[in-house]
């Protein structure tokens, strides 16, 4: 059956009402550069009744029911070709901020059958143990080991957050290839997500396989001004209150910019000014990426507060409901 619509965001969201609100949120954020792509939700039924209730269904062109077997990282973006309602399909998660016209990032993308941001080269801490146990990892080079077990001639970076469908068919075969490789994690160096007491498994590590597997090509993350998205680093953003206006300092130097992960920010910021002193290591440009991802866990708070705002903001305007923060389910309003 041929879409209604050509182009479109898919989102997903399961749960708690906050993260319906990120997902408003976002949504919101897009429309200030894209008015006129469709976007479609999924999400489980007491969501959808939310937004009913709300008057907030009509920020989206699909919703529809999230069923509970997909209501998990795997369930969802190892099962994309179930949610498939446009011809070419942008899945975006729900903590983005979307910073500037994304007409360009459509053009470059309508080239691809499928893709997803990420890097062409993993490092071993991609699916790999968070703590010294990658010092093994390294030493025994069992990333290796899994490429020849299972034919791969390179493992590639993926960021799931951002990933384009245009092919029915390519968008069917990396979802039964990475299923079947998560299905087989134990004959692989990658570690579960779950033993490290994370409540949802990773889909990115087998994503990864899936594309190597097919040969399709992950699209860069790092793509200097034309960088379709950027992680959120506190102190490495400059931004207002709405983030209606964003830059993102980027450093040219692969080893400089990855710095920027480092959990202590006095020892980050050290590093930095210590490693950019040196000849050719202080290059750096100010990026403003189609989209600010908010994907590291203690750098999330930012956008928290927006998404609380922009919730308060519509919903008031809309005159249904009141805010209180911390509190999942907001308070009635009188009538006006």
């Amino acid at each position: 059956m041929r879409s209604r619509y050509v182009e479109g965001y898919v989102l997903h969201t399961y749960g708690s009402e906050k993260y319906l609100r990120h997902a408003v949120a976002s949504v919101l954020t897009l429309r200030r550069h894209d008015t006129e792509r469709p976007v479609a939700l999924y999400a489980d039924p007491s969501q959808i009744e939310r937004l009913h209730e709300l008057g907030l269904d009509s920020l989206f062109s699909v919703l529809d029911v999230l069923p509970e077997a997909h209501q998990s990282i795997v369930g969802f973006k190892h099962h994309l070709d179930a949610f498939r309602p446009f011809e070419r399909n942008l899945y975006v998660d729900s903590d983005i901020v979307w910073c500037r016209n994304p007409d360009p990032l459509w053009a470059r993308l309508s080239a691809y059958e499928f893709t997803a941001t990420g890097l062409h080269k993993a490092d071993f801490w991609f699916g790999g143990p968070k703590g010294l146990g990658i010092l093994a990892d390294r030493i025994l080079d069992r990333r290796r080991r899994t490429m020849r077990r299972f034919g791969l001639t390179y493992l590639p970076r993926v960021q799931a957050g951002m990933i384009y469908g245009a092919s029915g068919q390519a968008i069917s075969d990396v979802m039964s290839a990475a299923r079947d490789f998560l299905a087989r994690r134990h004959e692989t160096h990658f570690r579960s997500r779950l033993d490290e007491g994370r409540s949802e498994e990773s889909c990115e590590w087998s994503m990864a396989m899936a594309m190597s597997y097919l040969d399709l090509p992950v699209f860069d993350w790092f793509q200097g001004q034309d960088s379709p998205q950027l992680d959120f680093i506190e102190g490495f953003v400059d931004h207002d209150r709405d983030f209606h206006a964003v830059r993102c300092r980027h450093y040219a130097d692969d080893f400089v910019h990855g710095l920027r992960g480092l959990p202590f920010d006095g020892l980050r910021d050290t590093l930095v000014r210590l490693f950019t002193r040196l000849p050719g290591k202080g290059d750096f440009m100010w990026v403003t990426p189609y989209a600010l991802h908010f994907g590291w866990m203690h750098h999330k708070q930012p956008f928290y507060d927006l998404a609380d705002r922009l919730w308060h903001e519509t919903c008031l305007g809309r005159g249904t409901v009141g805010y209180e923060k911390g509190v999942d389910t907001p308070l009635p309003l009188a009538a006006r």
